[in-house]
């Protein structure tokens, strides 16, 4: 018998995507253990690999020679075998890779850190005070069968209460985050908070140090620098209970007994991993749930049509409030020359003079900038670039347009369609209606809040608080009205899923007004304007689905995307239709060429045939890249030019779909 390491090696090569085995020297064998970091030799390469240690086993002498573990790059057990089935349950799950999770969730080492924390004592395990355990519990008996749900480790959807909190300039619903992982916390467990950005993140901690010291807290996100993103991942492997709070990748992190996990928004785009194998963080924390048997509680002011179908399988239960709260909202319709600007319908004007003697008012628009898009003025053709084909802006009153691609300036633009040499500004940015609103409020305080101005937090004073979606700040006490603004523009993106982002978007500043001030939402009726009104979220997402279903649409269905040459393209077709006979022909959609000999294909499949796509696509992916190696090095024998890009890649379940 011999004693061989069982290693996954930190290659981006789908090839080398399991594990192989390695002999453990035996100057080394007290060193290796599962979990930690060495390295090794590969034989095709000649050169040495850092790898994780999975496992450690006896085994029969092989016939063949087994390569020996180079060195232990360190003794500390960062890998722990949970960590690696679930990011390999994720991997499998998405066609991808395993290391390419485990690199989203383990953060570089730094030697410092993790001297400083193997010097440091063991923390002690934090305690929830007994007058934060009462206010949890009457935080949570507003949601009758939460808190027994989280103790049995079931899979809950609840609606946000959409007011400000009156503890603080933070949300209630992370108060209700708050209350969840104190009562768990309580029970000697962890809790792991899933949260899409840096402003959800501080309202939830906030709400958290009202009860707890700093250290029972840990941030996990990309926000800090390398040493601290170490000494806050080995703070985790202490066996001690934490509550962990964090992006999208801390649906992985892995908090000692872990008894709950918690996705906010899950609609929100920044919870959908960008990167290779692009692993929703709801899909994430499901297999986590499933693997770990810990609590899983999707929170948000909508209800995704993702979360819906979960509901409706019975996979995930519903637990409603018992007294329903919503906020005053306002259809009002465009009425031209109501209001300065011809954008404010009189009644919401009315509305907003009237709440400024009080306090804040909020208007949401669509876009930042002053004038994002131009037309022609008398053709009303957009305004293009002539270098890059980008649209033109204004970024000022007066100044000379610019590309919002490229950046060039155009003092002397002329229409190609008409030879004008006029333009006309076709939309309002957030700077714009800062000043047009400016105008209309004289001596009122003017605050822009977007990308290149973020403002997160307002007093109580009167101001008017122009925001793009998204970038709203919470206001003390709550805003005393909300306008939200070209509402029209919003929903007129083309893509599938623009009715669900739209209500969020709305949903989300509507929950930022005090309770009984006006929210009025500007332009827009339908079915996503009355589930506004009405505050029936979780009807809206049914409707959606059921609309979906007879044109197989996702969630209904799972979408795979392809994209490659065409060759590969068509042979990962036929390799997905070899593996499922029965696969509907209108299952597979395109190829239809991108850019660079480049083509796409979509296919559409049930969950019950995702495994089996999922292995399909992974194979070929593969074969692929072996195909890609072999015609570089024919290249390099016949002196051209090496290069062994892979032509194929795949992704399962795209966020979304342009139509």
């Amino acid at each position: 018998m011999v004693t061989v390491a069982r290693v996954l090696v930190d290659s981006p090569l789908p090839q080398l995507d399991r594990l192989f085995d390695y002999a453990v020297p035996d100057p080394l064998s007290p060193e290796i253990v599962p979990g930690v970091r060495v390295k090794v030799p590969l034989r095709s390469a000649g050169r040495m690999i850092e790898a994780w240690v999975i496992e450690v086993v006896d085994i029969a002498q092989p016939e063949r020679r087994l390569s020996e573990i180079d060195s232990v790059v360190s003794s500390v057990v960062v890998l722990p075998r949970e960590l690696y089935s679930l990011a390999r349950r994720a991997a499998d799950r998405a066609a991808g890779s395993a290391i390419d999770v485990l690199r989203l969730v383990v953060p570089k080492r730094m030697v410092r850190a993790e001297k400083a924390w193997l010097a440091a004592p063991v923390p002690e395990a934090p305690t929830v005070p007994g007058d934060a355990l009462a206010w949890a519990e009457a935080e949570l008996s507003g949601f009758p069968g939460l808190a027994e749900a989280l103790g049995d480790g079931e899979r809950v959807a609840v609606d946000a209460p959409p007011r400000p909190s009156p503890s603080g300039p933070w949300g209630a619903w992370a108060d209700l985050l708050a209350a969840q992982s104190l009562l768990v916390l309580s029970r000697e467990r962890s809790v792991v908070l899933a949260l899409p950005d840096h402003r959800d993140r501080a309202q939830v901690i906030a709400s958290l140090q009202r009860w707890l010291p700093d250290e029972a807290v840990v941030r996990d996100d990309a926000d800090r620098s390398g040493p601290e993103r170490y000494a806050s991942y080995l703070r985790l492997r202490h066996p001690v209970p934490v509550i962990v709070v964090g992006n999208r990748s801390t649906v992985y992190a892995p908090a000692h007994d872990t008894g709950l996990v918690v996705v906010w928004d899950d609609g929100d785009p920044l919870l959908s991993e960008p990167l290779s194998p692009g692993v929703h963080a709801r899909d994430a924390a499901l297999i986590r749930q499933e693997l770990e048997g810990s609590a899983l509680a999707f929170v948000g002011h909508t209800r995704t049509t993702d979360v819906e179908r979960l509901v409706q399988r019975g996979w995930v239960r519903e637990i409603p409030a018992a007294r329903r709260e919503s906020p005053r909202v306002v259809l009002s319709g465009t009425h031209e020359g109501a209001a300065p600007g011809q954008r404010v319908p009189s009644a919401a004007f009315a509305a907003a003079r009237e709440a400024l003697t009080h306090g804040p008012v909020l208007v949401q628009v669509s876009r930042p900038g002053y004038a994002p898009v131009l037309v022609c003025a008398d053709c009303r053709a957009p305004a293009r670039c002539t270098h890059c084909g980008g649209p033109l802006r204004a970024t000022r009153p007066g100044r000379a347009p610019d590309c919002t691609w490229c950046g060039r300036t155009y003092p002397r633009w002329t229409c190609p369609h008409c030879t004008s040499t006029r333009l006309r500004m076709a939309s309002s940015g957030s700077e714009r209606t800062a000043d047009e609103l400016g105008r209309a409020f004289p001596l009122t305080r003017v605050i822009v809040s977007d990308g290149a101005h973020p403002v997160t937090e307002v007093d109580e004073r009167p101001a008017l608080v122009i925001a793009t979606r998204g970038a709203e700040p919470i206001a003390r006490g709550g805003y005393r009205a909300i306008l939200l603004l070209d509402a029209d523009k919003m929903l007129l993106a083309e893509q599938l899923r623009i009715g669900e982002s739209c209500l969020r978007w709305w949903s989300n500043a509507a929950a930022l007004a005090a309770p009984g001030a006006p929210v009025h939402l500007v332009g827009v009726a339908g079915p996503v304007a009355r589930a506004l009104a009405t505050w029936t979220q979780s009807a809206y997402a049914r409707a959606e689905l059921a609309e979906r279903a007879p044109l197989h649409m996702p969630p209904t269905v799972r979408v795979a995307t392809i994209e490659g040459t065409a060759g590969a393209v068509h042979t990962a077709i036929g390799h997905v239709r070899d593996r499922l006979p029965g696969l509907p022909a209108d299952a597979v959609l395109g190829p239809v060429p991108q850019q660079d000999g480049i083509v796409r294909a979509l296919v559409r499949f049930d969950y019950a045939a995702g495994k089996a796509v999922a292995e399909s696509l992974r194979a070929s992916v593969v074969e692929e890249a072996l195909a890609s190696r072999s015609r570089a090095a024919r290249a390099a024998r016949n002196g051209g030019e090496r290069s062994a890009r892979t032509t194929l890649r795949v992704r399962l379940d795209v966020p979304e779909l342009d139509l």
